[in-house]
């Protein structure tokens, strides 16, 4: 008789609550060695590579692992102590059988929060404007699918059928729907926000006249805090069925913060056309906020009763940005025309004598007036050589894209230059009435 087979039988020999205590710190030492291979073989792997996600799981996971080892060592020393023929250890096999079934369903579960949004962010165009999530809804169905699962089988196990009972309470559930359809309706529409995705945490929205930045979405309720600091709570359902506005994906593709800024100005009518577009156009070129490409532009936009007004159009990289741009923008126009003679007609009637203007300050504006005109000639036919030259590149992109040859790859990038192309065209329609 080996050794082995001495110390069996020495265990077997002894009283049940020695047998117990046996089973206990057999149980206690496992976990620890369990729990110091985890912290310095596995903590230290995870800590070294590059992903989050095994970060994430690397907790759930181990202590998931305790539990199983904890109670895989109770039932254990119970079929020892009591033997596998005893009626305790008979009925509850099946209570540790379910208990087995729900701590794997919790485990994956836990693997689907973690590993969903990642699997789906690899599926994700980088160059597309999306809206960044987790893909909650997608997340919420598979994790429901697999608790539903498990509960059934744990359930089976100890003999309990779940779609027996699922069918006993039926009227009970039609009942408790009818009660609370409007509660269940703004959890349906937060589902499917979830899935669309109009908007995302920190976005400034705009929804039947609020504008705000959305602090939280939840289950019944979107909360939106105003500029005024007000914290607006909308019912999803009222989402749903309204307009929503989101000022922060109004750029083109990979740059969904960009927002466009359209500012009118109006001048007095014996003011140069060149020398005041000129004037506002290096104004937006010297503006810290506004962007290079696309390129500022000036337009005359009307003919006015009282005055000629300009559209200015800028673009400013992040949506956040837009009221400081336009208090430079405002600012330095108002000294720089000052500086240039540039009258702004104001509501008021006065009589100007020719005596009024010197000789020195017309001299100076006339040279201005000259230098604008030369220099607006030139950004004129800039604009006018770089519209010609967007609408012959998009019918050529449009002949490519007949091609049935094209792969995939090839054929998403032409369409996103077109895109790119046809918003080239449409800058100066932002704004418009």
């Amino acid at each position: 008789m080996t050794q082995i087979d001495e110390a069996i039988d020495t265990l077997n020999g002894l009283d049940a609550w020695m047998q117990w205590g046996v089973g206990a710190l057999a149980t206690a030492l496992t976990i620890i060695v369990i729990r110091f291979l985890m912290r310095k073989v596995i903590l230290d792997f995870v800590k070294v590579t590059k992903f989050d996600w095994d970060d994430q799981l690397y907790r759930p996971v181990s202590t998931r692992m305790y539990i199983f080892i904890l109670l895989a060592g109770i039932q254990a020393t119970m079929t020892w102590v009591l033997g596998e023929s005893d009626n305790l250890n008979t009925s509850t096999e099946s209570l540790f059988q379910a208990a087995y079934i729900l701590l794997s369903t919790s485990l994956t579960s836990v693997g689907l929060k973690v590993m969903v949004p990642v699997v789906m962010d690899r599926f994700t165009n980088p160059g597309t404007v999306t809206v960044s999530g987790s893909n909650s809804l997608i997340v919420f169905l598979l994790r429901a699918v697999v608790w539903f699962g498990g509960a059934y089988l744990a359930l089976s196990e100890v003999g309990i059928e779940l779609l027996g009972l699922l069918a006993s309470l039926a009227v009970f559930s039609l009942i408790i729907g009818l009660a609370m359809q409007q509660t269940l309706g703004n959890i349906v529409n937060s589902f499917m926000l979830a899935l669309d995705q109009p908007f995302e945490v920190g976005d400034r929205i705009e929804v039947d006249g609020e504008i705000g930045s959305v602090v939280s979405v939840g289950i019944l309720s979107t909360k939106v805090l105003t500029n005024e600091e007000n914290l607006v709570v909308i019912p999803n359902n009222n989402l749903v069925n309204s307009t929503v506005i989101n000022h922060a994906r109004g750029g083109s593709d990979g740059v969904g913060r960009r927002i466009s800024l359209v500012l009118d100005i109006g001048v007095e009518y014996d003011e140069d056309i060149s020398h005041v577009k000129y004037t506002v156009l290096q104004l937006m070129r010297e503006c810290p906020y506004i962007i290079d490409l696309p390129e500022p532009r000036v337009l005359l936009n009307e003919l006015g009763d009282f005055a000629k007004v300009f559209r200015m159009y800028g673009w400013v990289e992040d949506y956040s940005d837009e009221f400081v741009a336009k208090d430079w923008l405002l600012k330095n126009i108002d000294e720089r025309f000052a500086k240039e003679g540039i009258g702004i007609p104001f509501p008021t009637a006065i009589e100007i004598t020719a005596s009024d203007k010197s000789t020195y300050n017309k001299q100076r504006k006339a040279t201005n007036v000259r230098a604008a005109r030369l220099k607006m000639i030139k950004e004129d036919k800039a604009l006018l050589r770089e519209r010609a030259a967007a609408k012959d590149e998009i019918e050529e992109v449009n002949e490519r894209l007949k091609d049935p040859e094209l792969d995939r790859k090839e054929r998403t990038a032409l369409e996103e230059s077109l895109r790119e192309l046809n918003r080239v065209l449409s800058m100066f329609e932002a704004g418009d009435n």
